[in-house]
C-alpha cells in the first residue's frame, strides 16, 4: 500500500509496481493525488523514474513468459474473476473515481459498468483464438498458421475515464496472453492502481501487470517505449501527444494503436424525433461533464426543428446540479483542473465575441472549477469552439438547411472519431452512414461505446480498434509453420 496514503479512501490502493515477484515501492519520491472538488489530499503515490520504467519492463518480460504459458481457459477464468470483483466493489470504485477525477457519482457508476464489460467480453474471447490449417497446393505438405501474443504491452491512459480506458486495453491484451505495463495520468492514478490490485487478486501473475505512476511522463514513457522487450504501444489522448508517441513507436517498430482527439458532430435532421435527440444529446454532450473524446462537440440542427431542439437543450442545461462528484444529488461535478476550466472559458468567450448568443450557463455562472452546463446559439463557422475539442459541458448550436450542407459541415474537421445523427428516414440513414467521415456513427443514439464493438477513429483521430473481436487482433501476431508431406 502507498505508505503515505490517507485512511479514508473507499478501497485499498496497492503500491505502484512489482519487481522480483512482489509489489514493491519504486524510487524514493512521491506526489500528491487530490480530490478535484476541493484539492484536499487523497494519497501520496510513487513518482516513478525512467530507471524504474526500465526495471519494470524487465519484469514485464518475465511476466509475459509466465502468462503466455497459461492455458486459454485459465486466462478466461482470471478475467471473469476480475469482472466479478469489479462488480462486487463497484460502489467503492465509483466513489474513488469521483474523488480523483471529479465526475458525478452517477457517471462514475456508469463507467464501472462499462469498464467491467471488457473483462467479461474478453474472458469469453480468450478461449476462441484460432489458427488455420491447409494443404500445400502442389507438394501435399501442410500450411499451419497460429496466432500468438505479441509480447509485453505499454499502455498510456487518460484521466477522463480512469477505469474504462484501462480495461478496454488490458482485457484483450491479457486474453491474448500478453503482459501489460500501464502509465496512468498524474491527475487520476488511484483507480488504475486499484484495478491492478483486483487483477492480482483474481489470479493474474504479479509480473503480468504493472502500474507506473509518475510526474515525469515524457521521459518515463520514452523509457518504456524504447525498452527492447516492448512489443506494443497503445495510447488514448490528444492528437499532438499521439503524434509524438507514434513517432517514437515507429522508430522502435512497435505494434501501435492510437485513440486520439475528436470533434464529434451531432446532426439533427428535419425528420428527427426531437425528444429522442434531446435524450441522446444529454448523454453525448453532458456525460462526464463533456470531458470525453466521444463528446458531441458541434450541434448541427436543421432550421425547421432548431427552435424546438434549442429550447429543450436550454431546459436540460438549466436542470443540472453542480457540486462535488460524491455529493448526493450532484449531476455535474467539477472539471478536472483549473487549466481545463480556463480553456472552456476561452472558447466560450471567443464564440460570443464572434457573434454567438449565450442561451444558458456561461462563464459568469461558473465558480472556480465548477463550470455550468452551457448552450450557445447562432455560433458562427469561424468560432474556435467548432474546430477545437471543448472537453467541457458546452453545447454550440449551428443550423443547416439541406442534407448536403449538414454532411459538409459534419466533415469540416481533421478529426473523425465519432459522429451522431438523428433521422427517421431509412434511405438517409444509409446515405449518411457512408458520407459522414467518422470511425463510429451513432444513429438515433447518443452512446456508441460498447465492449462488443470496435472503438476507434479515422483521419487525425488515430488508428487501431479497441473492443469486440477486432480489439483482440491488436495483441496477436501470425506465425506460419511449413510441414512437409509425411509420406515424402
Amino acid at each position: 500500500m502507498a505508505e503515505e496514503q490517507t485512511p479514508d479512501l473507499p478501497l485499498r490502493v496497492p503500491a505502484q509496481s512489482h519487481i522480483d515477484g512482489g509489489w514493491t515501492k519504486l524510487g524514493g519520491d512521491t506526489f500528491v493525488v487530490t480530490d478535484k472538488a476541493d484539492d484536499s489530499v487523497l494519497a501520496h503515490v510513487t513518482d516513478a523514474s525512467p530507471e524504474d520504467a526500465q526495471a519494470t519492463m524487465d519484469g514485464a518480460w518475465e511476466g509475459f513468459l509466465e502468462w503466455r504459458a497459461v492455458s486459454p481457459r485459465e486466462r478466461s477464468n482470471v478475467l471473469r474473476r476480475a469482472w466479478e470483483l469489479v462488480n462486487e466493489r463497484s460502489d467503492e470504485l465509483a466513489e474513488l473515481m469521483s474523488l480523483e477525477m471529479g465526475k458525478a457519482l452517477p457517471d462514475s457508476k456508469g463507467e464501472v459498468a462499462y469498464a467491467s464489460g471488457f473483462l467479461l467480453e474478453y474472458s469469453e474471447r480468450a478461449t476462441r483464438i484460432e489458427g488455420r490449417h491447409a494443404f500445400h497446393e502442389s507438394t501435399g505438405g501442410r500450411i499451419l498458421t497460429q496466432r500468438d501474443p505479441v509480447g509485453p504491452c505499454v499502455f498510456v491512459t487518460p484521466w477522463n475515464f480512469p477505469l474504462a480506458m484501462g480495461t478496454r486495453k488490458i482485457a484483450p491484451a491479457l486474453a491474448a496472453g500478453c503482459s501489460v505495463v500501464i502509465k496512468p495520468p498524474q491527475l487520476t492514478p488511484l483507480t488504475m492502481l486499484a484495478l491492478a490490485g483486483i487483477l492480482i487478486e483474481a489470479g493474474l501473475p504479479p509480473k503480468a501487470v504493472s502500474v507506473l505512476t509518475t510526474t515525469n511522463s515524457r521521459e518515463t514513457t520514452t523509457a518504456l517505449i524504447e525498452h527492447p522487450r516492448t512489443a506494443k504501444l497503445s495510447f488514448t489522448g490528444s492528437t499532438p501527444v499521439g503524434r509524438n508517441l507514434a513517432e517514437q513507436g515507429g522508430k522502435a517498430l512497435l505494434r501501435m494503436s492510437m485513440e486520439l482527439g475528436g470533434n464529434a458532430p451531432f446532426v439533427v435532421f428535419d425528420d428527427a424525433d426531437v425528444d429522442a435527440a434531446l435524450e441522446g444529446a444529454k448523454i453525448a454532450k453532458f456525460r462526464n461533464g463533456g470531458q470525453a473524446c466521444t463528446s458531441a462537440n458541434r450541434f448541427l440542427v436543421h432550421e425547421s426543428v432548431a427552435e424546438e431542439f434549442t429550447k429543450g437543450l436550454i431546459e436540460m442545461a438549466d436542470s443540472f446540479v453542480l457540486g462535488p462528484g460524491t455529493a448526493e444529488g450532484t449531476t455535474l461535478g467539477p472539471m478536472v483542473s483549473d487549466d481545463a476550466v480556463e480553456k472552456v472559458r476561452e472558447l466560450v468567450a471567443d464564440a460570443i465575441e464572434k457573434g454567438a448568443t449565450l442561451a444558458a450557463g456561461g462563464t459568469e455562472k461558473s465558480d472556480g472549477r465548477y463550470y455550468p452546463a452551457t448552450v450557445l446559439t447562432d455560433v458562427p463557422l469561424d468560432a474556435n469552439i467548432l474546430h477545437e475539442e471543448v472537453f467541457g459541458p458546452v453545447a454550440p448550436i449551428t443550423t443547416f438547411s439541406t442534407e448536403e450542407e449538414a454532411v459538409r459541415l459534419a466533415n469540416d474537421t481533421e478529426y473523425g472519431l465519432v459522429a451522431y445523427a438523428y433521422t427517421n428516414d431509412a434511405a438517409r440513414l444509409l446515405r449518411v452512414s457512408r458520407t459522414i467521415e467518422a470511425g463510429m456513427l451513432g444513429i438515433n443514439t447518443g452512446l456508441v461505446s460498447n465492449p462488443a464493438a470496435p472503438f476507434g477513429g479515422i483521419k487525425d483521430s488515430g488508428f487501431g480498434r479497441e473492443g469486440g473481436p477486432e480489439g483482440i487482433e491488436e495483441y496477436l501476431q501470425y506465425r506460419y509453420v511449413a510441414i512437409p508431406d509425411p509420406r515424402d
